[in-house]
């Protein structure tokens, strides 16, 4: 699914430059559940960036399912997104005026579905992740679990094969971090691939593998 050769990144900022990626060569298979762990400044964010096609490497070499994308123009990059990689966010990252159907609604809305097949595909989602009767609650009627249920559906909506996790659970009790964590798994246990980033242990101890990352490299 993902492959990493010599994978650097450097941020320039005026005389300064920052290595935030130190040569990374990472390989994660087709539905693998990893989680990446390190300190604050240790690289994940920028790794899941570029595992995301928001941003690109300084240099080195990145293939998602076999294709070179590591060195492809924006358009391109948003339209790789917009086709295999579902997004979660640690804030949710929802529509505050939308309500949940809505919120989940919008990516098929860019991706040009017919209403009558997206209004199906939403609702075979919020049942999916618990909310079918939630489907007209705006964010600010929902639960921090509850919004991240609907972030999860919206992440869904376009059958992405991969899921990137960014602290997915980091605004959340321990209760419902739990809930989203099953949540994941039944996801990687229908096929798909995810990869979360996350400092929390209890989530780390349920994925299939960790990975550690210190100083924009990873540790063996």
């Amino acid at each position: 699914m993902i492959s990493m050769q010599k994978i650097r990144k450097v941020y320039s900022t005026g005389k300064v430059e920052v290595e935030a990626l130190r040569g990374i060569d990472l390989e994660i298979d087709e539905n693998g559940f990893v989680a990446v762990m390190g300190r604050s400044g240790s690289g994940k964010s920028t790794l899941m960036n570029l595992m995301g096609c928001l941003d690109t490497p300084t240099s080195g070499e990145y293939f998602l399912e076999g294709e070179k994308v590591g060195n492809l123009g924006p358009n391109q990059l948003a339209e790789i997104r917009n086709q295999k990689i579902g997004f979660v966010f640690q804030n949710f990252n929802l529509l505050p005026y939308a309500t949940a159907f809505e919120n989940v609604e919008m990516p098929l809305i860019f991706a040009g579905i017919p209403s009558r097949k997206a209004r199906k595909r939403v609702e075979d989602l919020l049942e999916k992740v618990g909310l079918k009767d939630r489907a007209s609650h705006k964010p600010t009627e929902l639960s921090g679990g509850e919004m991240q249920r609907v972030a999860i559906a919206r992440a869904l909506a376009n059958e992405p094969r991969l899921i990137l996790a960014d602290e997915p659970t980091g605004n959340l009790d321990s209760i419902s971090g739990r809930e989203i964590v099953d949540l994941f798994e039944s996801l990687w246990e229908q096929g798909h691939t995810i990869v979360v980033i996350t400092h929390d242990s209890e989530i780390s101890q349920r994925t299939q593998r960790i990975i550690k990352l210190r100083d924009g490299m990873v540790l063996d």
